[in-house]
């Protein structure tokens, strides 16, 4: 039962961690600059993500690929997790 608990936060944390992912790319286009509060809440929370991957890669021009690169992580990491703590049942 606790088990269950877990694993529907875990899946929601990662579901909700992505599309905040997915927001920051599209006020990217909106406000560059994130002079606005919800853009800068927005990078709070993503960065601690993006940034790692992002020094990490290289440079690709104009082009930020750490938002496709977290995404992939955060699935393989769900993927990894859900599946060890359903085994665990």
């Amino acid at each position: 039962m606790a088990s269950d608990y877990l694993i529907t936060f875990i899946s929601l944390l990662l579901q909700i961690f992505q599309l905040a992912i997915f927001i920051r790319i599209l006020a990217g286009w909106v406000d560059p600059q994130a002079a606005n509060r919800a853009t800068q809440v927005l990078h709070e929370i993503t960065e601690p993500i993006l940034g790692p991957i992002r020094r990490i890669m290289p440079q690709m021009g104009m082009f930020d690929f750490s938002p496709i690169i977290a995404v992939l992580l955060l699935n393989a990491l769900g993927q990894i997790v859900l599946t060890a703590l359903s085994g665990s049942r």
